[in-house]
This record gives C-alpha cells, structure tokens and sequence, in this order.
C-alpha cells in the first residue's frame, strides 16, 4: 500500500516556474503608439521574440551591419511590396532574395496591378500560366540581362526600369533597382510559370540565376552581426542560404553574432534546420522562428523596427537590456 502522508512537498514561493506575473502583458487604451503598443504584449513565447527580433534588426542597422530579407512570392501576393520598400528607402535592408515565383507577382502587379490567377478554374482548360505579357516580357529581360553578363535580379529590375511599368512604384524590384539595393533571384527550372512559354531560354536563366547565386553569397560573407529574414520560404531559399554559409565559411569567411528569423504561417523543416538552428550553433548567434499570417506579422515588426529607429536614445536602451 502507498503511504500518501509521506508524499514529499514544497512551498510554490521557492519553485523555479516559468511565468511570472511581472511578463503579463499590460492593458492598453487603443490610442497607443505603435512602440508602446509592442512594449505592451506579454515578455512570453512570441511575444517576447518579437521584441528581440526587433532590437535584433535595429542594433544591426544603427552598427552598420547587414539585414537581408529572403522571400517567396506569397509575401508580394499578400500586398507587403510597399512596407519593405520603405525598408529599402531608409536603407535598413542591404539585400532582397526572391525564388523565381517572387518576380512573376511583382511583374504583374507593376504591368497590370493586379496578379494571383485561379489556377483550379483554369488547370483543366491549360490556360494556367499563359498570361502572354508575363511569359514574353520576363524572358525578354532574362534574356538581355544575359547577353550583357547581369544576374538575374539586376537584369529584371533594369527592364522595369526601361519599361516605365505603369504600376512599378508598387514593385519591389523596381524598388531595389531604382534603390541600388542588390536584388538576387534564385530559380528551380520548371517551377515557374515562364518557363513554359516558347520565349524561354533555360540556359541564360540558369546563368542570370547562378550570378545571382554567386551574388548572395558574397552578401552573406558580410552577414556577420547582422540579421537574416527567411520570410515564406520553405524549400529553395533555405537550400540557398545553407550552400551560401557553408560556402563562405570554407573561403574563410566567419559569419558570426548573426540572428536568423523565420517567418510563416506554419513550421517547416527546412527552415528550421537550414536558417533557425544549423547556421546559429556557434559564435553567439541566435535563431527565431515567429508563427503567424504574413499580411500581419510583417507590417508589424516592420513598423517597430521604424518606431524604434525613429525614438533614439531611450529605443537604443531597450535594444541592449
């Protein structure tokens, strides 16, 4: 038989816990500021990350390091073109990488301001993809960038540039050519719907796409202290980024004290091993992994980072405490 009066106990007033009422987060009135607000949100799980991963991006931009946003296309269907570009405007991020999907949205929305087809209404018939302008136009600018040596990202953003798209002023591209901001565009042959058209040439799309390659990692090379943003990517940028590090680290290359943030709606393998965790193992690195809706949680670590930047010396002591 057990004997229950010789169960052991303690008093909870001596035992470790991991929430504490002092991280509760505190009431707000509405007519808060944008900082404030976020100062607001309990010091717990994501909130807390958050707030780190803010003072993360303004520690880097005000030490003159590098912040470098790696996206797929659905951050540019979702409408988040005109809140990183006033990123690049400000010049806090040094570097844009797309998959080969991120420029086919960002054409459409600078030609016809609009883009997202209904790929289901459409599949069956085999209309899918063939949107003539997108087909005919993206090739063409691959193909002039490649006669002229250019990647892939500088070659799209000098054809938006010389084609005075009608909507380009909400095109990240255009954005990052008219910025000097570099663009790298990292293409999956047969991903993507241009690569169905007769005016494709997989050759210089490889060779743009490869420049590019080479490109970005010579932006990671000089990722030490800075801050790397894999935003709705699950597979092809985090490939990337692994070949990248493991590249300029054989070179001799340490990309130390780097903070990596992942972003996306739901946990993906590979970027969890491939920017969260495997490239912040060593050298006072860290990763952060924030779960949410794109059209949401983007706009929002975008507006802190900017309040912070704008609120000077009391922000700058929140980002070292």
């Amino acid at each position: 038989m057990l004997d229950w009066d010789q169960i052991n106990t303690y008093s909870l007033r001596d035992r470790p816990s991991k929430v504490s009422s002092a991280d509760f987060c505190r009431p707000v009135s509405g007519r808060e500021d944008i900082s404030t607000f976020i100062d607001s949100l309990p010091n717990i799980l994501g909130g807390r990350e958050l707030r780190e991963v803010i003072a993360a991006a303004c520690r880097a931009h005000r030490g003159g390091r590098k912040i470098i946003f790696a996206m797929g296309a659905h951050v540019i269907k979702v409408g988040l073109a005109p809140a990183i570009i006033a990123l690049l405007e400000k010049g806090i991020v040094q570097g844009i990488a797309l998959n080969g999907a991120g420029i086919i949205h960002d054409f459409e929305i600078a030609y016809a301001g609009k883009t997202s087809e209904d790929v289901a209404a459409v599949l069956g018939s085999g209309d899918f993809g063939m949107a003539r302008e997108t087909g005919a136009m993206l090739n063409e600018a691959i193909l002039a960038g490649d006669r002229d040596g250019l990647g892939l990202g500088e070659a799209v953003g000098r054809y938006f540039h010389r084609q005075r798209l009608p909507h380009r002023e909400q095109s990240l591209v255009a954005a990052c050519h008219r910025c000097q901001v570099p663009l790298t565009v990292h293409v999956a042959l047969g991903t993507d719907i241009i690569h169905m058209h007769p005016a494709c040439d997989g050759a210089a799309v490889g060779r743009t796409s490869m420049r590019d390659f080479r490109r970005f990692c010579e932006q990671v090379a000089g990722l030490a202290g800075g801050v790397y943003f894999n935003i709705g990517s699950a597979v092809i940028l985090p490939e990337v980024f692994l070949k990248a590090f493991s590249l300029v680290h054989n070179l001799g290359h340490r990309v130390d004290q780097l903070t990596t943030v992942a972003i996306d709606f739901i946990r993906q393998y590979r970027v969890q091993e491939n920017v969260v965790r495997r490239p912040t193992m060593d050298s006072g690195s860290r990763g952060y992994y924030l779960t949410g809706q794109h059209e949401i949680l983007l706009p929002l670590i975008i507006a802190g980072i900017l309040a912070r930047l704008d609120a000077g010396p009391a922000a700058r002591d929140k980002e070292c405490s």
